[in-house]
């Protein structure tokens, strides 16, 4: 096996700067050298942390809504480079979420950049789509009994939604093993105790790191 050659320092940097044709050229370098699988997890892990930085620069304005689209992309481009170094099952999996954007709201970026920025964390997501009813989440919640769930919404009708998906959950007996978090435009401090939901946020990034802090 040969050593690690690769600075993992500047990896995250490019990934950071979003510099695809810099970070593809690298991985390709790496998986050509036959590498240990702990070192592919080393290389992972850099590549997350560009995206931790990506995060922390859409925070403070830098980066846009494009931006974060992209990086979920060229993270998803990282992780398939790696394919062949990492196994399939060895990407060590933090937790499980449900996610989806709840009835009568048909938006899905916001859903997706979260998707991808949480898989990038190492959460195994799986996403019921939009306009999903309170039967969706459950049925879902019940075949795949996650840790947490990401509901969406950007029309404030989708409060009432997420609402009516947590009294399920409730009647069902399910809303105690869950951690519950909402995302999008309408969605505040009051509309988050106004549902019954643990945590909201308008910011992919932020929402990434609360179910972080849940998992961990």
């Amino acid at each position: 096996m040969a050593e690690l050659t690769m600075d993992l320092n500047v990896l995250t940097q490019a990934v950071g700067e979003l510099d695809e044709d810099q970070v593809l050229e690298m991985l390709n370098e790496f998986v050509g050298t036959n590498p240990s699988e702990e070192d592919a997890q080393k290389v992972v892990n850099a590549c997350q942390q560009g995206m931790a930085v990506v995060g922390d620069l859409f925070d403070k304005g830098e980066y846009f809504v494009g931006d974060l689209i992209f990086a979920g992309e060229l993270l998803t481009s990282a992780i398939e480079t790696l394919k062949p170094v990492i196994g399939s099952g060895s990407t060590e999996k933090v937790g499980t979420i449900v996610l989806g954007t709840v009835e009568g709201d048909l938006h899905d970026i916001g859903k997706n950049i979260f998707r991808s920025m949480s898989e990038a964390a190492g959460f195994e997501v799986h996403d019921i789509g939009i306009d999903q009813s309170a039967e969706a989440f459950v049925q879902k919640v019940k075949e795949t009994k996650p840790q947490i769930i990401g509901m969406s919404g950007v029309l404030t009708l989708a409060i009432d939604s997420m609402k009516n998906i947590i009294d399920e959950m409730k009647n069902q007996g399910l809303r105690d093993d869950v951690k519950i978090i909402i995302g999008g435009n309408p969605v505040t401090k009051e509309a988050c105790q106004h549902v019954g939901a643990d945590a909201f946020t308008t910011n992919a990034a932020e929402g990434v790191k609360i179910c972080q802090g849940w998992v961990s």
